[in-house]
């Protein structure tokens, strides 16, 4: 290989390693959505802010993610992404339980719960699903986010 020939990309890491993610969990923590946060999440929606300190349910997006002690590049290494560009998304679920609200501490954990190597037509991709599950101070369940993501995999 030359100077100037790309290098090749990385042969997709083995289907038993991906399924092997089953049931990882990450650390954990705490999230409490802010005032400021939730003013300026709602406001890049267009709506108004909510009345009694209620939070947008835009927060979904990330606060599950930072309370559980993890990052979206650590998602994307745990999957082995072959590059930023090469995750798809499939789908974010959020089941809210109870309103969510600003100022209010958050317990959060988290794991994987699918992950499987597929392909459709010329595509091969691994599908790998994300739990994140919100508790209230007292306990109470207050939200659910479950995002699935496909790293697509040039070389299979």
């Amino acid at each position: 290989m030359t100077d100037t020939e790309p290098a090749s990309p990385p042969a997709a890491p083995d289907p038993q390693e991906i399924r092997a993610l089953v049931g990882h969990r990450f650390p954990g923590g705490e999230y409490t959505i802010a005032h400021w946060e939730n003013f300026l999440l709602t406001e890049c929606t267009g709506a108004q802010p909510l009345p009694d300190g209620l939070a947008h349910p835009v927060a979904l997006f990330h606060a599950p993610i930072l309370g559980a002690n993890t990052s979206i590049g650590e998602m994307f290494a745990l999957g082995q992404a072959e590059s930023d560009f090469s995750i798809g998304i499939e789908s974010y679920d959020w089941e809210i339980y109870e309103p969510l609200r600003e100022e209010l501490l958050y317990r959060v954990s988290a794991e994987v719960t699918e992950a499987d190597r597929r392909t459709e037509g010329e595509r091969t991709f691994d599908r790998i699903q994300f739990r994140f599950d919100l508790h209230d101070p007292n306990g109470g369940h207050a939200a659910r986010t479950t995002i699935t993501w496909h790293y697509n995999r040039s070389r299979p």
